[in-house]
């Protein structure tokens, strides 16, 4: 499956983001860790699992009687996608807009602004 067909709503996302994480995972580890933030069953989570499976975007293998998910979609083309579709719809297509956003919308920590400058002075060339 192509990323570039496929935007995952907020919850397979979340659901993703663990995967991602843990993979190969069962659906409980992921109940768990979703519960502990958020008011959801295990059968919605079973059943956003399921979703997944039949659209493509998770493969289903079994181990020892439970089954085991694991991604066909690459977490970083998944992130480069959506933040692609942001920064063209909300900020115009400009980088430099959505990270002056991002950055002055709440209190950076410092320690985020340095490894930020550390990486922007990397990507500088050098004459």
């Amino acid at each position: 499956m192509e990323t570039k067909s496929y935007q995952p709503t907020d919850a397979e996302l979340e659901i993703l983001q663990i995967i991602w994480e843990l993979e190969p995972v069962g659906v409980r580890d992921v109940f768990e860790r979703i519960c502990v933030n958020k008011d959801v069953g295990y059968t919605t989570v079973l059943k956003q699992i399921q979703r997944l499976t039949e659209k493509g975007v998770l493969s289903r293998t079994d181990a020892a009687g439970t089954h085991l998910y694991v991604s066909k979609l690459k977490e970083q083309e998944v992130k480069t996608d959506l933040l692609d579709k942001m920064t063209q719809t909300a900020f115009g297509g400009s980088a430099l807009k959505m990270m002056m956003h991002a950055l002055g919308a709440e209190s950076t920590p410092e320690e985020e602004l340095l490894a930020l400058k550390t990486w922007l002075d990397q990507q500088t060339p050098k004459p």
